[in-house]
């Protein structure tokens, strides 16, 4: 039997640990040829090395597969040229593009510098459209590509991670948007909010406050996760999704959003209006003063 993605070329940033290693080991073992990008750096994004890259690109040939490294980052579109690049140069072509390099400064927002802001949204919102800017040429001139980005349930709003939150949201709108503008090409571009025992999970951080080491809650998601609840969720379980979501089979699905956290997956529904007052000429403010407290707000 053919592999899944057998004759297929991906990248993946941030591949050189956590959730980008385990998504480059799986891609490979489904029989794509693999760009493994990672700068190396600190959860900080500080610091560089082509170590953590090199080590996956040792792995994967050495169960059989075919990569390369990359230590370019995502932050300048000219870093996401050199990764895509490097795809093109070494096997031809390319077909799969895994956003997922990302960094953490978290802080409270009345202590977060501009350089923390900055840092974080350059990473993760920047880098994400860096790489499908440079890529995307490509897919529309073959007519055909799968994207798959990497957001988070921090989106939904976390303590002490206002860059991060604001990135991973960004990413959403991103997803969707792009989704629109590529379909007409044979191109599918979908989300992943992933949950595994990963660097950038809030507790490792060392640039966390302390509160970050509790329970991460979303109520109105459905999702409660402990720091027991991590350790028990591993970053291989995030990259079938994502194999998945990189194959041909997964042609039909575009512009949505999938949790995947251990043995759950689960598709987040699109934003809706859920709750509505209504009334024969504009609203007063003294009539939401009485109306929405009443009406609108206890769901």
């Amino acid at each position: 039997m053919p592999k899944l993605l057998e004759g297929k070329v991906a990248v993946v940033t941030g591949a050189g640990r956590g959730i980008g290693r385990a998504e480059a080991l799986a891609l490979a073992a489904e029989g794509a040829r693999v760009v493994v990008n990672d700068l190396g750096g600190g959860t900080d994004g500080t610091g560089a090395s082509k170590t953590p890259a090199d080590h996956v690109v040792s792995e994967i040939r050495g169960l059989g597969g075919e990569a390369v490294a990359n230590y370019d980052s995502v932050v300048s579109l000219s870093g996401a040229d050199n990764i895509i690049g490097s795809a093109l140069d070494n096997f031809g072509k390319i077909d799969i593009l895994v956003n997922n390099a990302g960094v953490l400064r978290n802080r409270m927002i009345y202590n977060m510098t501009e350089g923390e802001w900055d840092t974080v949204i350059k990473v993760h919102l920047y880098g994400h459209f860096n790489c499908i800017e440079s890529v995307c040429k490509h897919f529309r001139t073959q007519r055909s590509g799968r994207i798959i980005n990497t957001s988070s349930i921090s989106g939904l709003g976390l303590l002490g991670a206002a860059n991060y939150s604001a990135a991973k949201e960004g990413i959403l709108g991103l997803t969707r948007t792009v989704a629109l503008d590529l379909q007409k090409y044979n191109v599918t571009c979908n989300a992943i909010c992933p949950a595994a025992d990963s660097r950038l999970w809030p507790d490792k951080g060392s640039f966390a406050p302390a509160q970050m080491a509790q329970s991460v809650s979303f109520p109105a998601a459905g999702i409660s996760v402990t720091p027991e609840d991590v350790a028990r969720l591993l970053p291989e379980a995030v990259a079938p999704m994502v194999v998945y979501l990189a194959s041909d089979e997964a042609g039909y699905i575009n512009g949505k959003t999938f949790w995947v956290a251990g043995n759950e997956i689960g598709i987040f529904r699109e934003r809706e209006i859920v709750q509505r007052i209504n009334k024969g000429s504009i609203w007063t403010t003294d009539e939401l003063l009485r109306s929405i407290p009443e009406k609108l707000v206890p769901l």
